[in-house]
């Protein structure tokens, strides 16, 4: 019992690491601008202003996170079922909080412009990569990473509050969290508001931010986990 906060923490560790070394690899291929011009013209991008695209996923997708939100506020107020104490559960809002907002915050000092921006598909900018950090495309930037997809990853904070009270309801909502996300970025990708990195970028910087808060947040001695998973406990 006593090892597997540990064991877990070298697991999310190793998870980040190879995630990272897969992103590293997704730039050097270049294959940002070969998905886009998939689905580009040089007059834009159709599928902006879809019904499907546009207001459902995009629009409704902000409604969905905010109803997320109202979720775990509830939850800690009257829980759903018994597992995190109230203190973690309040922890596990402070770690989503944390994913929406500092990704979304270091998207606003980034020099990178949208694929909607750039000259090849209709806008004035110029494709600069945007991991050469502070050098300017010419457009609007503040486009890297997805603050949109950052509604969906940000709550990889409840997968950690769950995961050492109940695995199986961990498990669904780690799932939940990347197809939403995925969903999410594949709205903003087709829009030509976002390049898939995009998207990966702001999956991984909310693992990280997650697993981080975890350890440093929900993080709890052995002896005190165990006296919440007493059966008696749970019958009183």
């Amino acid at each position: 019992m006593r090892s597997r906060p540990r064991a877990s923490w070298r697991g999310d560790a190793c998870i980040a690491l190879w995630a990272l070394l897969a992103l590293v690899l997704w730039e050097a291929s270049g294959w940002d601008l070969v998905l886009t011009r998939w689905i580009a013209t040089p007059a834009g991008f159709p599928w902006r202003d879809s019904l499907w695209a546009s207001r459902i996923v995009h629009q409704g997708g902000r409604a969905l996170a905010w109803t997320m939100m109202g979720l775990l506020v509830w939850d800690l107020v009257r829980p759903f079922a018994a597992g995190p104490s109230q203190a973690q559960r309040a922890r596990g809002i402070v770690i989503v909080l944390a994913g929406l907002s500092l990704v979304p915050l270091f998207k606003r000092f980034s020099a990178t412009s949208c694929p909607w921006d750039l000259l090849e598909f209709g806008g004035r900018a110029t494709y600069v990569p945007h991991w050469l950090m502070g050098l300017s495309d010419g457009g609007p930037g503040r486009c890297f990473p997805s603050g949109h997809a950052v509604a969906a990853f940000a709550y990889f904070g409840v997968y950690f509050l769950w995961r050492q009270h109940r695995p199986a309801v961990a498990r669904a909502a780690l799932v939940s969290v990347l197809v939403v996300g995925c969903a999410f970025g594949w709205a903003q990708w087709v829009r030509g508001a976002h390049f898939v990195s995009h998207t990966l970028w702001s999956a991984w910087l909310c693992w990280v931010i997650a697993a981080v808060g975890s350890r440093a947040l929900l993080t709890a001695p052995a002896s005190t986990r165990a006296e919440r998973v007493r059966p008696e406990a749970l019958v009183r």
